[in-house]
């Protein structure tokens, strides 16, 4: 079974401290002292998919070679199978209902394309239409009525109903590449870097984050590096406060020096996961893209291997400008994952068929609601059912 370390009792906002790490033309700091090794790893994966935990990473078979030649170095146990915490029928219920509700304006005009229609050119020029419409662009419509139209003439399809299926199973295909789990447990601690626009929901979506990591047994710390837009800092330390979560913060101190405190206290509580908060940017913002790629580096220089996940939080009402921000954020810091939130109501949920087809970047969760539990692990095959409901 797995052993997580124990969660601090109450949030704590630490008062303004000088920056451990002044700006990068000083030497670097001294090196940090070995962490504990890392609890087994989990993956917050959709809830009806078992969870394989993976082998431990490279590092720990080297540490085996500071022992003597003549001991025998004891096997690696076998993977653990663990299952992630399954929702009750009610609560999986509620959220299918609401991510059908939120996507109903985009299927709307997908799904009424097959009442009576005949298989003919007029269909599929209204089924691109209709895509197009939905963010879902240029290339990802055109490889699907491309696909649609071969399995029509293979399969020797003469329903309407029949084609919606095929192309139900389409989507599917396209969008299964992003549905991969967040691996926990594999460093100690797991660093996060969470990076978004302003007004995609970034900071909330950290507060929903943690309590996700929470429900799989792991102690979160957050780092308020928003310095830049007012009532950041206590607004992540409410969210810390609801999750019973610690925040490092500083009062107008460099977005680097915080991210780099951190990853130290961290280091030193044996905290299992860091969020680190950034400020919101546009990706035209050059200035401030250099600033979210020096934070990337001044955390490396607290923990090598950080880092480990870069995750951009999208608005899904955005559309295609949601499309250009992956590209970018994905250029300058090279993404690991993608949260996509505002989904409820929106009339372009077709935007993760562009990014499926243009920038497969893994997406971990979406959002289709305000509350914690309106934010969940992707599903392909629930999202495509729910668009074309």
């Amino acid at each position: 079974m797995f052993s997580f370390f124990k969660r601090k009792p109450k949030p704590e906002v630490q008062p303004e401290l000088p920056p451990s790490l002044p700006p990068e033309a000083q030497p670097a700091a001294s090196e940090p002292a070995a962490p504990a090794p890392a609890t087994p790893p989990v993956e917050i994966a959709p809830p009806s998919a078992a969870v394989v935990s993976p082998p431990q990473p490279e590092a720990a078979h080297v540490a085996h070679a500071t022992h003597a030649a003549d001991e025998a170095v004891a096997p690696e146990p076998e993977p653990e199978i663990v299952e992630a915490p399954a929702p009750t029928p009610e609560a999986k219920r509620s959220w299918l209902s609401r991510l059908k509700s939120g996507l109903s304006k985009t299927s709307s005009n997908l799904t009424t394309l097959f009442i009576g229609a005949r298989i003919d050119d007029d269909l599929y020029e209204e089924l691109e239409s209709a895509l197009l419409v939905s963010d879902a662009g240029v290339e990802a419509t055109q490889w699907l009525l491309d696909e649609l139209k071969k399995k029509v003439k293979a399969e020797r399809l003469t329903e309407a109903a029949q084609v919606r299926t095929a192309l139900r199973s389409l989507l599917i295909d396209l969008l299964t590449p992003l549905q991969r789990p967040l691996v926990l447990g594999r460093e100690q601690p797991l660093v996060m870097m969470i990076a978004g626009v302003n007004g995609a929901g970034k900071t909330t979506t950290i507060g929903k984050l943690a309590l996700h990591l929470q429900a799989h047994g792991q102690s979160v710390l957050l780092a308020a590096g928003d310095t830049f837009r007012a009532a950041a800092r206590e607004q992540l330390a409410v969210w810390g406060e609801r999750n019973n979560v610690s925040v490092i913060a500083q009062e107008s101190g460099d977005p680097a020096a915080v991210a780099f405190d951190a990853v130290h206290s961290a280091t030193a509580r044996g905290t299992n996961v860091v969020m680190v908060d950034t400020a919101g940017r546009l990706p035209t913002q050059l200035h401030l893209m250099d600033e979210l790629k020096k934070i990337k580096r001044v955390i490396a220089k607290g923990m090598a291997t950080a880092p480990h996940e870069v995750l951009l939080v999208i608005d899904g009402n955005t559309g295609q400008n949601a499309l250009a921000q992956v590209k970018a954020f994905d250029d300058a810091l090279g993404l690991t994952g993608l949260v996509v939130t505002k989904l409820d109501g929106t009339a372009k949920g077709g935007i993760l068929a562009a990014i499926a087809k243009t920038r497969p970047v893994p997406l971990y969760f979406i959002g289709v609601g305000e509350k914690i539990e309106d934010l969940q692990p992707f599903n392909a095959t629930e999202f495509v059912d729910a668009l074309l409901s």
